[in-house]
């Protein structure tokens, strides 16, 4: 029985990447977007990626980000998945290589328990270029949900994962259910339950 599900944010809880859109508004999201699909596809190292393109962020306003981080174009039955699995108990979490300002926004609406992310530094209301946080490598997913599974006495067996990009591999590792969602051929290959359309509830078919 599933006590713990872990969905990631950008394309699979929501439809799209959130520094995509940061980068649009400065007129380099195709540059962004490239890196991004990149770093996904498991072409390039995560970290040095987000640094990347976090770096091409620099001068944003804060206030741009807030406004983008709060109208964000959710995934289809991303509401009416979490709660049905909150229904049947399962303890709900977002994990994300994104941005807390859109992770920290979204958890209210969409109904997660709890999420962990990444923040954007920002000096004087701008981007500064930098960033920390929970989410910061590729290995980080795998590690904050074996720390999750100890806190919170969850097996491999009773825990969920849905994602669709590289960065997500590390946590399926260690989890009995693994969705991938839309997904890119290399997490594909590690998925017990593949769905193709663009909506979540597709999920709740198949546990």
């Amino acid at each position: 029985m599933l006590k713990l599900a872990v969905f990631d944010f950008d394309s699979t809880l929501m439809d799209g990447e959130t520094i995509d859109f940061f980068a649009q508004e400065l007129g380099l999201g195709e540059k962004v977007s490239a890196i991004t699909e990149e770093a996904m596809a498991g072409r390039l190292d995560f970290f040095e990626s987000l640094q990347q393109r976090v770096s091409l962020l620099k001068g944003l306003k804060y206030s741009v980000v807030e406004k983008i981080s709060q109208n964000l174009p959710y995934m289809n039955g991303a509401k009416e998945t979490i709660s049905e699995l909150k229904k049947r108990g399962i303890i709900v979490v977002c994990f994300s290589g994104g941005f807390r300002s859109a992770t920290s926004y979204a958890k209210d609406i969409l109904g997660y328990d709890a999420d962990f992310s990444n923040i954007l530094h920002e000096k004087n209301g701008k981007l500064t270029g930098l960033v920390g946080g929970d989410m910061m490598f590729s290995s980080s997913k795998g590690d904050m949900i074996q720390r999750l599974q100890k806190l919170l006495c969850v097996s491999e067996e009773e825990t969920l994962v849905c994602g669709d990009g590289a960065n997500d591999l590390s946590m399926f590792a260690h989890a009995g259910t693994r969705v991938a969602f839309c997904a890119r051929e290399i997490l594909k290959k590690e998925a017990n339950i593949i769905i193709e359309q663009k909506d979540l509830t597709k999920l709740l078919l198949e546990i």
